[in-house]
């Protein structure tokens, strides 16, 4: 029954091997359709059932409280990307010259530019290198002292595929006041992920990796306590109360993470979205994460056992997801993607080697492939 499932949902090329999910996702088929009912609507009648529409926009939200464990769909904002929830908190928080916040040294851009944009502020972002200490938490929970607001961590490194202890991290930094933020993008829709349990004061995380969905639309979870704490930047129609009512002289912010969303939204990534979760809900993330983690697993095994190889991943029991990076012991990883790429191998170049990111429906015969592939290389 998976197996048709997978066989339905993902004709993909057959000449191509898809292994770069923690970059830009394939849709589902049923995703493709949802797109495809969406454009064939607006062609025949505009936007004559909006309000169908913004209960789909609904239901997106109440997909997100599930697959993250909040409290309420009202905890969710739907928003453009990670960087803008990431800056919501970044330039929604006060701030006092000598705080500072915690980061490690190997994060993407988004979680890192935008803490270091407050350094006019007079803030400090102190960056852990991950491979110091006892374990990479130690390393990033050594650098917190009494003047840390908050510690800026993504669930799974995007480059190495480090995967973090959120749990461990989240449990200090409640018991310690700290903020806890989330950028989990490269977890989310490949592992469970519970908000409540871990403390989370913010997450964010675009739909276009392991969500499987578009660019362009992201979630963004506050936990209700802080939405007022958060000063807003943007305005508009959108996040006050009563938004449908126009000729409304007084406002105020909406008191759900609407607040956040200021202008009209993203309604055909919305459907995109919407389709997609569904396929993730109707499997159920505890299958969906069982088959990632059996993929990266497998790759790692066999890997390991090419001598020319090096792993930057780790192999060690819940320290990888869905991210499985390697080196070559002797040469730069330009050359070994070109023959990967042109021979049909979707992946990336990270951490200065070749990152594969496998999901859920890709399966052994094509990985077994892949690694015939990186055996048979010749430097």
């Amino acid at each position: 029954m998976l197996s048709a499932l997978i066989d339905k949902e993902f004709p993909q090329d057959p000449e191509i091997i898809y292994l770069n999910h923690a970059a830009v996702s394939p849709w589902p088929h049923r995703t493709a359709e949802a797109v495809k009912r969406f454009a064939e609507e607006n062609v025949m009648m505009g936007a004559r059932r909006y309000q169908q529409w913004l209960r789909v926009e609904e239901g997106l939200r109440e997909q997100l409280r599930m697959l993250l464990n909040v409290p309420s769909a009202d905890d969710i904002a739907l928003l453009k990307n990670t960087s803008e929830g990431l800056s919501v908190v970044a330039h929604g928080l006060e701030w006092q010259a000598g705080g500072n916040i915690v980061i490690s040294s190997e994060e993407f851009p988004s979680n890192r530019i935008v803490w270091e944009s407050l350094k006019d502020q007079g803030v400090e972002v102190r960056e852990a290198n991950l491979h110091t200490g006892a374990s990479p938490e130690d390393a990033l929970l050594e650098l917190i002292d009494d003047r840390t607001r908050l510690l800026a961590i993504s669930s799974v490194q995007y480059a190495s595929g480090i995967r973090l202890n959120l749990q461990r991290l989240g449990d200090f930094c409640h018991t310690r006041g700290v903020f806890f933020c989330i950028d989990a993008i490269q977890s989310v829709g490949a592992l469970p992920l519970d908000a409540q349990a871990l403390h989370a004061d913010f997450i964010a995380a675009d739909g276009h990796k392991w969500l499987m969905g578009p660019e362009g639309v992201a979630v963004f979870y506050c936990r209700a306590p802080l939405r007022e704490q958060l000063r807003l930047h943007q305005y508009g129609w959108h996040m006050i109360e009563g938004a449908g009512d126009y000729n409304r002289r007084a406002w105020q912010p909406a008191r759900s993470a609407r607040r956040f969303e200021c202008g009209s939204p993203n309604m055909l990534g919305i459907h995109a979205l919407h389709a997609s979760l569904s396929l993730l809900l109707e499997l159920g993330m505890e299958t969906v994460s069982r088959l990632v983690l059996a993929n990266a697993a497998y790759l790692l095994e066999r890997l390991g056992h090419l001598q020319r190889l090096e792993l930057v991943t780790p192999t060690a029991p819940n320290r990888y997801a869905g991210i499985v990076t390697f080196r070559l012991r002797k040469e730069a990883p330009t050359r070994l993607w070109q023959y990967l790429s042109e021979r049909g191998v979707v992946c990336a170049q990270r951490a200065g080697g070749i990152r594969l990111s496998p999901h859920f429906y890709n399966k052994k015969e094509s990985l077994d492939k892949v690694i015939k592939l990186i055996n048979d290389y010749n430097a």
